[in-house]
């Protein structure tokens, strides 16, 4: 039986293209048609549904006074293909469809065709609609069902394309992170590498920590260590663009305070404020693997492991300051001896500055000696160091870490074939 149901007039409301259709309530559902058949096919303000619940009815006699009826309310929308619309270029009939999907694109759609009509219907689902009803069949117990089928196939769409946009975004993620934690480039090094990052921001993937490694032709290994202050997405971005220009640079030849003040030059060019900072530690490891450079800017100086030697910082006192913090600044080279067999340790400072115990007391370099120490002792080496070193620091702050964390090694012999040390450097 054909279906009388338009409303009276109602021109309340404002267009809502972004918005999703509201959730049901009670199972009531509120549908908008829009047809300019002046014998008024729909005639009624509501349907009763099968189920015991209302579908309330609009109508709109053109696309503008739709505009003015979709409201948020609007769970899906009945479009009449034989309704004159805008002259868009199509040549299929379906502009008014199209222009109403662009309307809404988070309601359900509903296009109503005439029987002989009924490529045109198939040609409306393919460019959006949710299904098509053909006027002559058309009863209210079908269109409820076909209301009730559109709006819950379109939130399945929205859930499927939310799903996937989530997926791009966590594979942008992934990228972004395969930037800031790059594969070392070690081939043809005897050293062995491991790693550990934590982020400080919930649930984020990155921080304002960054490191890196390569081997130059001539055999030397170099090592990079650094810290955006803060560890929001825009620091991490920065510190992302700092170890590129720094693998850069060193394959380019540059090192100490040379790589340095060029690198001080990027952050100037590419900080949000003049108030980032970044502190950086390199390590350039000659190709006998004996000695080693060591320039320090604002940064903790790493620790070394000698075999049968306790750990041990290395000297710290001719460091130079952040990059970013004084314009002519100077970051000279030290030279050290590493030895035969030796494991070198770089850290950020989100690893020293946990508290230990419920006081403000932090735990510090010596206090970070000393964890390495007790986990040496135990026989611990490579990842299973860097691991056990990080929850034992995490445990004496009595919870997660709020600052970022990033951690390397390099290790080269095996000073774990020693008898252990003590914290006092006794066997």
């Amino acid at each position: 039986m054909a279906v009388p149901v338009p409303v009276p007039r109602q021109r309340t409301g404002s267009t809502v293209e972004s918005a999703p259709a509201r959730e049901t309530s009670g199972g009531d559902l509120t549908l908008l048609v829009i047809e300019d058949d002046p014998a008024g096919t729909f005639s009624a303000p509501e349907l009763p549904d099968a189920a015991g619940t209302r579908v309330r009815i609009r109508t709109a006699r053109n696309l503008t006074e739709a505009e003015r009826l979709l409201t948020d309310d609007i769970h899906c929308v009945l479009v009449d293909l034989a309704l004159s619309g805008p002259d868009d270029g199509d040549h299929d009939g379906l502009a008014p469809l199209r222009h109403v999907l662009r309307l809404a694109p988070r309601h359900a759609v509903l296009a109503l065709a005439a029987e002989g009509d009924s490529e045109r219907a198939a040609a409306a689902v393919r460019v959006g609609a949710q299904d098509f009803l053909f006027r002559e069949e058309l009863d209210s117990r079908l269109l409820s069902r076909a209301i009730r089928y559109a709006v819950e196939r379109k939130r399945a769409d929205v859930a499927q394309r939310q799903l996937t946009e989530s997926r791009l975004r966590a594979q942008e993620n992934a990228r972004l992170e395969r930037g800031l934690l790059p594969t070392p480039l070690l081939q043809g090094s005897n050293l062995r590498f491991a790693s550990r990052y934590r982020p400080g921001r919930s649930r984020a993937l990155l921080g304002g920590d960054f490191y890196d490694t390569v081997r130059t032709p001539d055999g030397t290994v170099h090592v990079m260590i650094g810290d955006v202050c803060g560890h929001g997405p825009d620091e991490a971005a920065l510190g992302v663009e700092l170890r590129i220009a720094w693998r850069a640079l060193t394959f380019a030849g540059l090192s100490g305070d040379i790589l340095l003040s060029t690198l001080q030059k990027v952050l100037e060019h590419e900080r949000e404020s003049e108030e980032i900072f970044a502190t950086l530690c390199t390590v350039d490891i000659a190709p006998d693997g004996r000695r080693a450079g060591l320039c320090l800017a604002g940064h903790p100086s790493p620790l070394v492991v000698r075999a049968g030697r306790a750990p041990e910082l290395l000297p710290y006192d001719e460091g130079g300051p952040a990059l970013g913090l004084l314009p002519r600044a100077r970051w000279p080279r030290r030279e050290v001896e590493l030895g035969e067999a030796w494991s070198l340790m770089m850290y950020t400072d989100g690893l020293i500055e946990g508290r230990v115990g419920a006081g403000k007391q932090r735990l510090g370099q010596e206090g970070m000696v000393e964890v390495i120490t007790a986990q040496l002792a135990r026989g611990l080496s490579g990842e299973e160091l860097l691991e056990a070193a990080v929850a034992q620091v995490r445990e004496l702050n009595g919870g997660e870490l709020t600052d970022d964390v990033a951690v390397l090694l390099l290790d080269r012999g095996r000073v774990d074939e020693h008898a252990p040390v003590s914290p006092h450097g006794g066997r």
